[in-house]
């Protein structure tokens, strides 16, 4: 199932880094930006994730709160975070279900391999909980000054 904007934004209650859980509904009254990455310390997602990180300020200025989401374990998301001293959330969707649910568990190609991977998404989370704003197959370069952007109309 694809998720469109408008749609409301599938509750999750989920591990985080630091032995933590994050509910998605806990979020209520906050725009929330949750963005799906392939895994943890890798070169796109380790950009991405600082390029979050360096807008932190204006993201909390304009009221939202960033969430990341990778099937890494919290022992990885921990050693993430840390090296790359990330103020927000990241969650540990191992067994999948997350991803599931938003439809970023996709076949990918490589070298003219086919596997399943995390399509590189971000959804913009209104406070009410309705989706309303979707970037798929993410391009990181500029992603998170579009986000900002978008959290700043919303």
């Amino acid at each position: 199932m694809m998720l469109t904007i408008g749609d409301k934004a599938p509750d999750f209650n989920l591990p985080t880094d630091g032995d933590g859980m994050l509910k998605l509904s806990s979020l209520k009254g906050k725009k929330v930006v949750l963005y799906f990455y392939p895994k943890d310390s890798t070169p796109g997602c380790t950009t991405e994730a600082q390029d979050f990180r360096d807008h932190i300020k204006a993201f909390d200025t304009s009221g939202a709160v960033i969430v990341g989401a990778s099937k890494d374990t919290v022992k990885r998301h921990d050693t993430f975070k840390a090296k790359q001293s990330l103020p927000f959330a990241l969650v540990a969707d191992v067994d999948g279900t997350l991803c599931d649910a938003y439809g970023v568990w996709i076949q990918k190609k490589l070298y003219g391999r086919e596997y399943m991977g995390i399509e590189r998404a971000t959804f913009l989370i209104d406070a009410k909980g309705v989706i309303r704003e979707i970037w798929h197959r993410v391009k990181v370069k500029g992603h998170a000054d579009a986000v900002l952007e978008a959290v700043k109309a919303l």
